[in-house]
Formats: structure tokens, sequence, C-alpha cells
């Protein structure tokens, strides 16, 4: 009988023996289908679902490979119900299909008479198709496309979208083959697309639209570039604030042949629309008397390509507007999937299925990310922080015992283990921030900071002259510090998985000596501190990340090289 690391159960879990000698190996082999539930030191639990095993047919991923690679690593026979289920429910991908049709323009397609039947049957498709053309095809109102794909992923009948997008207007964007300089003192050098970075391109360019999955730090606004070069064409980018615009502008200009002339931003603070425009989600969102604002945008110009700069934070509004976009050609940008309000059926019908996802551990094995080493630091909370947590309002309960007091002590420890490196402290709370950074001499960085001085600190950090930063969750997205090579988490947003893998991903950047990158998450004992932490940690641990667990008492007793926790 076979000994694999895996037990597939009929419920659609796979348990994963973490100390079987192919566990790495299985983790890697299920990631692009399955998804992590849960993960205790010992089994981690994952589950089968229907996104993620469409996701993997978009991306390439065939029943035949999924149901394989079951077999192979699982310890016990597979239920062949299971086997069933996973090759029906990937064979729905693509019955319907939505294509151009040259006499009746953009119609909905079936193989499958019974299905085309049973989806226009439902009272959710009415209104959203015209006429049946015959016993496989019916009309499509064009201005329904991204509605009704959303409807039938609903219904469980994904359409794969073949209709194809207009050109847009053309506008010659070719990438550089060196870096131009960002200051009078550096050099030009020669670069040229990574493997995976061109690989994800190209995916994202034969499916048409979709989204692209790389790690933090991993270059994900080339892969941005790569695509507005293939495309040729004005350029929609829409990202989460100011200083992710002007970091995307810098990086356009030093990386392709557009100047900065042909640049624009569209943000609070300024309103330019050029061939390629960069957006933020807040401006797009602003609602005056009820109305938004800014949608004019999405038509000032016959765009060729709209870009979504971190596409698991898109707020419900952009994905409205998105439903009004499937003729232009979307790409998705972001290190994670996982959506905490659960809707990531809309980014797979209104942005696009996953077309890459390259496995972090995978891009850290190839030198392209730092190696990392996460600690969960465990304090326990003093009898009378604990009295007041124990009968405090369920409401209450998160902030005192992320608030708690003698993290205060505990950063001070980390700080002290790594005197050389430029370290990150990052939380939730503002009150709690501003007292760490008092007590570290160290500046802070929250919401009410001014974009000029975020982009004064930033700047500051990424050049050496201060080594130490306190940051609220402003600093979760999209902000480049690659030096940075320690993060200290004091408090997050409750269980955010995605938060978790972004606050990693601030000192992901490979090190110029190859140093490990170093996540310390300090946690308050007994609470739902670590309750949140457990579930925070779980897309790392998805990743092939493990934290190890450091009790704060110790902190004191062990050496002061932070290897030794």
């Amino acid at each position: 009988m076979p000994d694999g690391p895996l037990i597939v159960q009929s419920d659609k879990t796979l348990l994963l023996e973490v100390d079987h000698p192919r566990a790495e190996e299985a983790r890697r082999s299920i990631a692009p289908f399955a998804e992590l539930e849960r993960a205790p030191e010992h089994v981690h639990t994952y589950r089968l679902t229907a996104l993620g095993l469409w996701n993997a047919r978009a991306a390439g991923h065939d029943a035949e490979q999924v149901v394989s690679t079951l077999i192979e690593f699982s310890r016990y026979p597979v239920p062949h119900a299971l086997l069933v289920d996973v090759a029906e429910t990937m064979a729905r991908y693509g019955r319907l299909q939505l294509v151009q049709d040259p006499a009746h323009g953009l119609v909905l397609r079936s193989t499958d008479r019974a299905v085309l039947a049973e989806v226009l049957k439902s009272r959710r498709t009415a209104g959203l198709v015209g006429e049946r053309l015959d016993e496989a095809t019916v009309a499509v109102h064009p201005s329904e496309r991204g509605h009704l794909k959303q409807v039938l992923v609903k219904l469980g009948w994904p359409a794969e979208d073949l209709a194809g997008y207009v050109d847009g207007e053309k506008h010659p964007i070719e990438l550089s083959p060196t870096t131009k300089p960002r200051t009078p003192h550096e050099q030009a050098a020669a670069w040229e697309m990574r493997p995976y970075q061109a690989q994800a391109v190209d995916g994202f360019w034969h499916g048409g639209s979709g989204v692209v999955v790389l790690p933090c730090g991993a270059g994900k606004t080339i892969v941005g570039a790569g695509a507005m070069a293939k495309s040729g064409t004005t350029t929609l980018i829409l990202v989460t604030n100011t200083v992710s615009a002007r970091q995307w502008r810098d990086e356009l200009v030093r990386r392709t042949s557009l100047t900065e002339d042909e640049i624009g931003e569209y943000s609070g603070t300024r309103k330019e629309i050029k061939p390629v425009t960069i957006a933020t989600y807040q401006v797009l969102t602003t609602k005056r008397k009820g109305v938004y604002t800014h949608l004019e945008l999405l038509d000032a110009r016959d765009w060729g390509l709209v870009l979504y700069d971190e596409v698991h934070l898109l707020p419900a509004p952009v994905f409205r507007m998105t439903a009004d976009l499937q003729a232009r050609r979307r790409l998705g940008l972001t290190a994670t999937l996982v959506r905490e309000d659960g809707r990531e059926d809309e980014v797979f019908s209104l942005i696009g299925p996953k077309r890459f996802d390259a496995p972090w551990k995978d891009i850290e094995a190839q030198g392209y990310i730092a190696p990392a080493d996460c600690v969960e630091v465990r304090l326990t909370l003093p009898e009378s922080e604990r009295m007041t947590y124990a009968t405090a309002e369920m409401e209450d309960k998160y902030r005192l015992a992320a608030s708690a007091s003698g993290k205060k002590k505990v950063v001070e420890q980390i700080v002290a283990r790594h005197p050389d490196d430029q370290v990150l402290v990052i939380g939730q709370y503002i009150d709690q921030l501003e007292e760490l950074a008092e007590h570290l001499g160290a500046p802070i960085i929250t919401g009410a900071t001014t974009n000029k001085e975020r982009q004064r600190l930033f700047g500051a950090f990424r050049e050496g002259e201060i080594s130490r930063l306190v940051v609220s969750k402003v600093a979760n997205y999209s902000v480049d510090l690659p030096e940075a090579s320690v993060a200290i988490q004091v408090s997050g947003s409750f269980g955010s998985r995605q938060e978790e893998a972004q606050r990693l991903g601030r000192i992901m950047r490979p090190k110029a000596d190859g140093r490990t990158a170093h996540f310390y998450a300090v946690v308050a004992r007994d609470t739902v501190d670590q309750d949140f932490a457990a579930h925070r940690q779980r897309f790392l641990a998805e990743q092939g990340y493990a934290y190890r667990i450091v009790d704060a008492e110790d902190l004191d007793e062990s050496p002061a090289d932070s290897s030794a926790l």
C-alpha cells in the first residue's frame, strides 16, 4: 500500500501530514487547485472547491492531472465518487462559451443543449440575454457581458469568454533594455524580464484577461509593464493609493520607453488623463450626492488595457464598473487571491480567471525573493489586564489583547536583536503605534501623514538614513522598501490572511548580501489575538512558511543572535 502524505476524504477535504518526507512535494502539487483551511503543527487541512478547480482549469490544468496528483500522494485509495466529482466539476468550465457571431454579434453558445436550457430557465438570466437563435445559441446584449458571467458562475456553469476585445487606441510602449537611473549618482543598468515574469505575461495574453498571482517583491509591476508592451495601447492602471501610483509611474519611466509626459495621475490631488493613466481606487469610488463622479474616466479614452493592482482589494463599486468593461483586456495583479469578503467569484467572472500562479517557495529557491523566517512571539497578559479582558464585551476583546502593554517590551527586545537591520514595526491601532514610535525614537507613518511626508520617510528608510520605521496599515500594500529585512507585527485587521501575506511581503525583496528576512508576530496568549493569528497565518502556511512559536519570557534568556529564537 502506498505511504503518501495525503489523506483524501469524500467530503472534499485533504489532510496533509506535515512531517512526511514527501509533504512539501505534495503541497506544491495540490496548491494549484486546493485551498488551505487549517494549518496546525502536524496535519494541514485543504479543501477542494468548485472555484479552485475552475481556476486550475482556466490556468491550463486538466482533470486528469488533478486526479493523478490525488492518487499519487494519497495514503489510502481515493474515494471514486470524489474523483468523478472533480472531473465533472472541472468539465463545467467552458461548456458555455461567449463568442462573437458574424451575423448576430455577441452570443452564448453551448455544446450541451440541456445546460443552455437550464441557465435560460433561471430568472437570474432574464434581461441579460436576447432571442434564442438556435438550439445551441442565444443572443447576448453586449452591455450585459459581465453581468451574465457573474450570474453563470453563481449558477455553477462558468462561461469561457472567447468573445475577444476591442483593440483600443494604439500607443507604442516598449520595455527598455536598461533601467534609467533614479538619481544623478546611479548608473543605467542592463536588465531583462525574469523567466516567470515572461511566462506570466504570456499566460495572461494567451488567456485574454485574468489574474496573475506572484509573491510580494517578485516584480508584479514588471509583469504589468510587459503586458502593456505586448498590448501597445493606451492603458488605465488602478492602484490602491497615491504613493503606489507614483511608484508605478517611476518604475514605468525607468523600465519602459514611456516618458513622464505620457503618464497621468488621476487621484485626490491631480486629475490628469494621458495615454497611460494611473488612478486610485479611492478616487474612482468617491461619491457626491449619491453619484460616482469620476466614472467618466473609464470612457475618457479608448483604453486597450485596464490593469488592476492588488486585485484582492478591489472595492465593490469597482466590480460594478468592471462589469461594463468586458470588451477591454483586463489584467489583475496580486500576491493572493484570498478575499476576506468571499468575493473571489467576482474576480473570477469580471477580471478573469487565474492565468498564472508562482508559489512563493519556488521564487525563493530561484533567488528572486528573500528567504523568510517567521516567528510568533507569545506573551502572557498580566493579571490586571487578564481580568479586564475576561470581563470585556466581545467587540472590545481584540483591541484589548492586540494592544497589550507587554508588547512594548517585546518589540524593544526584538529591535535590539537586529541592530544592523532595517526594521518595520507594523500595526492596526494608531495610539499603540504612536506609543511604540515614541518609545523606539522612530518616525511613524499613518493615514494622517501627508503623501509628501510619507514619500520623504520612505525615501529616508530606503537610503538607510533611518533604520526604524513604525507604520500603520497604509504600508500594507504597494510600498517598495527593498532593504527592509525585519518586520514586527503588533496588531492587525483581525484574522486577515491577505494582510499577513502583504506584511511579510514588505521584507521579501532579495538582500544584496543574501540575508534572511525575519517576520515577527507578537501575540497575546489565550486571547482572540492568538485565535486571529492562527487564521492570519493560513495563506502563508499554504505557501510553505512555518511559524516557530517562542515565549516572550525566553527572549531575555536566549542569546542575541536571532537565529537562536
